[in-house]
């Protein structure tokens, strides 16, 4: 396979903004990517995640900072001129050229000679699985295929980075695992450099050597996905990275790296991840899937189920606090609605946060 990704050292935002209007899409944004890396933008709808990508890509101008790759500033360039592969969420494609036109479509716009442009279009159909597919149509694929064509479309051209917008929201459940796990082989076999726009965290997780969390046009915290997975140092980026139970209650005491908050009559203890004194409102974050009823007479959150889902190996429950709190857990049989209960989970796998939500 002779694809590979052109060489640089780094690509470097210094303080993005894009304005629209009185709007702040995008506030000061300054991130490092190195060559090689796949990096996740990792956000909620309106997060300015995709903003931030069509700013790398040249769709839209910045209205402050600047964009760097390596020593030249790319930001005032167009976007063919900065070359970069783009994979959309809707595909792109043209459906009246066949797979073999649209993966070629990028090198005939540079003028690249028959010969050389056949050998990379051959080149990056194997990469992506689609031998036997080159002479259909788009509409005679399947959408799992269609996106294959959209990344070999990408690829071919040799781009230094390859940006990719929600590339797997249209495809089902099943495709999206097994598109997902493509993604990052091909990701590995070019050696490429990849800026992967998503809103889905366990897609991040699994895909993104570094995740880049946003929120309202700026970034909250950026990690690996065992870091931000179990060390979220914000309150808005835990719930975003799966602690979907959120608690208010007040600081009893603090040892060490552990505090303990008491929730109506109830002491829980956590991991303190921001400030938290005693006396002082805190809040408490934690997994639905750590969270489990307790036997009669043990300690825990006091609620009242709501429902309960099978979900194959476990029960997910949902539960209500006496302040209308919503609770989820996970426990081994199903509980009637209107059942009393309460619920803990294991001190290493709380997080306490104090001050104002």
């Amino acid at each position: 396979m002779t694809i590979h990704a052109a060489n640089f050292r780094e690509l470097r935002l210094d303080r993005l903004c894009r304005d629209f209007g009185s709007h702040n899409a995008v506030k000061d944004v300054s991130l490092t990517i190195r060559q090689g890396e796949f990096i996740a933008l990792l956000g909620p709808s309106g997060c300015g995640k995709s903003t931030t990508l069509n700013l790398i890509a040249g769709l839209l101008p910045a209205t402050g900072g600047g964009i760097w790759l390596d020593e030249k500033r790319i930001d005032p360039l167009r976007p063919e001129e900065r070359g970069f592969g783009m994979v959309f969420q809707s595909y792109a494609l043209f459906p009246h050229m066949s797979v073999r036109k649209n993966i070629g479509f990028g090198l005939k716009m540079r003028g690249m000679p028959k010969a050389e442009s056949e050998s990379r279009v051959a080149e990056a159909v194997a990469l992506v699985r689609l031998q036997g597919q080159e002479d259909k149509l788009p509409g005679q694929l399947s959408g799992g295929q269609q996106q294959r064509v959209a990344i070999a479309r990408a690829i071919a051209v040799q781009p230094p980075l390859v940006l990719m917008d929600e590339p797997l929201s249209n495809l089902d459940a099943k495709l999206r695992l097994e598109m997902r796990a493509e993604i990052r082989r091909i990701h590995n076999a070019l050696g490429a450099t990849t800026i992967y726009v998503t809103h889905d965290q366990e897609e991040a997780l699994s895909l993104a050597d570094r995740i880049v969390v946003m929120r309202d046009g700026e970034i909250r915290q950026v990690g690996g996905p065992e870091d931000l997975f179990s060390r979220p140092d914000h309150l808005d980026v835990a719930e975003f990275m799966g602690f979907r139970n959120k608690v208010s209650g007040k600081v009893a005491s603090v040892a060490n790296d552990l505090a303990t908050v008491t929730v109506g009559n109830v002491g829980v203890t956590g991991r303190v991840r921001t400030k938290a004194a005693p006396g002082e409102v805190a809040h408490l974050s934690i997994r639905p899937e750590d969270l489990h009823p307790v036997p009669e007479g043990g300690a825990g959150l006091e609620a009242k189920v709501v429902s309960t889902e099978f979900h194959g190996r476990e029960f997910v429950g949902f539960a209500r606090m006496a302040d209308d709190t919503p609770l989820t857990f996970l426990a081994d049989r199903r509980i009637a609605p209107g059942t009393d209960i309460r619920l803990a989970a294991d001190k290493e796998r709380v997080l306490v946060f104090g001050g104002a939500a």
